[in-house]
């Protein structure tokens, strides 16, 4: 077999990385002599030693060169590829793992028999239509979708393919909000007293906006509660420590009650903050449980964490607080998922109804006039 493995620089990245080359010699009927060397579309051992009998096949037949003949991998095998390379080189590990089981519940059923290139708009609607038949969620659609978008767009990246369909994607309604209002989570954080280090996590929750994994991956080295502020950096996700969501590091002020309620909590069983005995993070489902602990002894409904992370931005519309700063706060991506809360704010709308009772007005005699802090002020037009 001519297949071995070479370092070149990747045309859609433009990084050097190891690629499985085929290597041919071959010696035609005639006499005359021919070399080829490619790169594999499909970068596994048994997908680069297919390619290599393909091409002798095609050497063999006369057929290679001819346009016709460059044809596209299977879906099956390049998501195999499309994982192990891009998805592995620019995604997070949760993201990775998404990827993956997006692309075997749904893509690969569905295409995986199909070349890259055979695969239009109108196969992506039946599958966008045959997802919606068996009651999945618009966004769950969309997120397939997405997965299958960019796997065609990398595809024609990096030449396999000449073009990806264009993907239309479900309008997705908006998201419900379920928060605590001020009495529940106050309720809340008084029954967790008996557990301080829960309700510690409550309250970093609750005052901080942190996600749950951002809470269990929380180190002292991370805190400074003479500043009274708070660096994210880590989050975990099933066990793996990683990157933020959305990759961005953030420094957080934090509340009075906060930094106390860190204070008294300081320990020395390891580097996290919420931990057990031995120094170990508390898992996900640990943390899931003791939060439902704490709502079933204030008498509140079972909530999740990021009921805590919604209850820490609609308190901060509710009291006022511009959405730009809530935005910052709650490190969002864009003003339009902050503005969500907004509707929550008391004094938003009436102010700025407000806004048109200050507004300069004709009078009889030609002026133009706008109220002033109760009086009219004059001014000529």
């Amino acid at each position: 077999m001519s297949v071995r493995r070479e370092k070149r620089r990747d045309p859609a990245t433009g990084a050097m990385r190891e690629f499985l080359m085929v290597d041919v010699d071959f010696v035609h009927p005639d006499g005359r002599q021919q070399r080829v060397r490619k790169v594999s579309p499909v970068q596994t051992r048994r997908g680069a030693e297919q390619y290599e009998r393909e091409l002798r096949d095609s050497l063999m037949a006369g057929r290679y060169g001819k346009k016709e003949e460059q044809q596209a991998p299977m879906l099956a095998d390049f998501a195999k590829e499309f994982v192990a390379t891009y998805a592995v080189s620019n995604n997070k590990h949760s993201e990775v793992e998404a990827k993956q089981s997006i692309l075997r519940s749904w893509i690969v059923p569905a295409f995986g028999k199909r070349r890259l290139d055979t695969i239009g708009l109108r196969d992506v609607e039946a599958l966008k239509a045959d997802m919606l038949r068996q009651g999945l969620s618009a966004k769950r659609v969309n997120n397939t979708l997405t997965v299958l978008g960019r796997l065609l767009k990398y595809a024609t990246e990096i030449a396999l393919t000449s073009a990806a369909p264009r993907i239309k994607f479900l309008r997705v309604p908006p998201q419900e909000l379920d928060f605590l209002d001020y009495e529940e989570y106050g309720r809340l954080v008084s029954a967790a007293e008996a557990e301080p280090d829960v309700q510690a996590a409550i309250i970093t929750a609750g005052d901080a906006g942190l996600r749950s994994g951002e809470i269990r991956a929380l180190k002292w080295g991370r805190l400074d509660l003479v500043a009274r502020r708070l660096t994210v950096a880590e989050t975990f996700w099933r066990r793996h420590l990683g990157s933020p969501k959305g990759g961005r590091i953030g420094t957080l002020p934090m509340t009075e009650t906060l930094t106390s309620t860190l204070r008294s909590l300081r320990h020395l069983r390891g580097e996290f903050v919420f931990c057990h005995d031995n120094g170990d993070p508390w898992s996900r489902d640990w943390a899931d449980k003791a939060l439902k602990r704490q709502c079933r002894r204030a008498g509140l409904r079972e909530i999740t964490w990021h009921v805590l992370r919604h209850t820490f931005c609609s308190h901060l519309a509710m009291q006022g607080a511009p959405a730009k700063a809530i935005m910052e706060l709650a490190r969002h991506t864009s003003l339009g998922v902050t503005q969500r809360y907004m509707h929550l704010s008391p004094d938003a709308r009436r102010e700025a109804i407000n806004l048109l009772d200050a507004r300069p007005q004709r009078q009889p005699d030609g002026n133009m006039s706008m109220r002033v802090e109760g009086t009219r002020a004059t001014t000529r037009s």
